[in-house]
């Protein structure tokens, strides 16, 4: 690299290529080669640039400071029903009224939310992982094994999710943990496909050829070469997925199968305040509706702007 205050010769043909080359060192003002921007920093500004990310990062913040943080603060009984305070509307005993059982409606909306969110990234988190492992290892082997696993896929995806989704909690008890793995039965198959794609483009790459001619065992090469990879674009579905796996969790709720009393969940909360929708009673229904909106649209332009990064890095490189 030439130094500072050294003018590069003329004839220097890396010089040349430092100076037009994209992804490479690059000559600023006196012919002085600039270091690149590593892809982690342009990952990183690629994201800040974007506003709406920013948004989203913060209403993350604020969200999952109310519902685990909140608790601590804000102290209400959400164990034992107390039938003598229902339905009152908000005053400052109960900054967001009480619901039909005589639970404080904001303290109610902090436990409810524990639960929406646990559900939604425990089951992005699973659906991911194995979406990931599904389609890595189908896109790498290929042929008839390819073949088979993508038949799997298409057959999940002939069957209606909520169908799928009212089975299992019919069968299992419906505890938090089952339902992570409901929301992750009926969400991984986007995910398959996507590193499926990803995994048919990278295995004929020279570097994985190299490998196999190593002898490197073929899970090796996909741990090393396949996942690092797709890993980008596993962030991104995972980060996008948070936001179905809620919205699922609240149509299950809406349908009466959600978390059994005294555990609730956003769509829960919806579900009972719509029973008394024509009776006034706003503070029932506008909290979880606004809770859920706000979070799904939180994870969604995060999601989005990771997503915009990625590209920008790869496109980079």
């Amino acid at each position: 690299m030439t130094a500072v205050g050294e003018q590069p010769s003329a004839g220097a043909p890396g010089a040349a290529r430092a100076a037009g080359g994209a992804g490479s060192s690059r000559a600023g003002e006196g012919g002085v080669l600039l270091a690149p921007t590593p892809g982690w920093r342009m990952f990183v500004r690629v994201f800040a640039e974007n506003r709406l990310a920013v948004v989203g990062v913060a209403l993350l913040v604020l969200i999952f400071a109310f519902c685990f943080l909140g608790p601590l603060v804000y102290h209400t009984n959400q164990i034992s029903t107390n039938f003598a305070v229902a339905n009152l509307a908000p005053s400052g005993a109960h900054l967001l009224g009480t619901d039909d059982a005589g639970y404080d409606v904001l303290g109610r909306l902090m436990v409810a939310g524990q639960v929406s969110l646990e559900v939604g990234v425990g089951g992005a988190l699973l659906s991911s992982l194995f979406g990931a492992v599904w389609g890595a290892i189908s896109g790498y082997v290929g042929g008839w094994v390819d073949a088979l696993m993508m038949r799997v896929v298409d057959s999940f995806y002939a069957i209606p999710p909520l169908l799928l989704m009212l089975i299992m909690a019919t069968i299992f008890s419906r505890t938090t943990f089952v339902f992570i793995v409901v929301v992750a039965v009926v969400s991984w198959l986007p995910t398959a496909r996507l590193v499926r794609g990803e995994s048919l483009s990278i295995r004929v790459r020279e570097y994985v050829e190299a490998a196999r001619s190593m002898g490197v065992k073929h899970m090796r090469i996909v741990e090393r070469h396949i996942f690092r990879n797709v890993m980008g674009t596993i962030v991104v579905q995972t980060t996008l997925q948070v936001a179905n796996a809620i919205l699922l969790l609240a149509a299950l709720s809406y349908l009466g199968l959600g978390p059994p009393p005294p555990s609730t969940s956003w769509g829960a909360m919806l579900n009972n305040g719509l029973n008394y929708i024509y009776d006034g009673y706003w503070w029932l229904i506008y909290p979880a509706g606004v809770a859920i909106v706000l979070t799904v649209i939180a994870f969604s332009f995060v999601g989005d702007a990771l997503r915009d990064a990625v590209d920008a890095r790869l496109q980079r490189h």
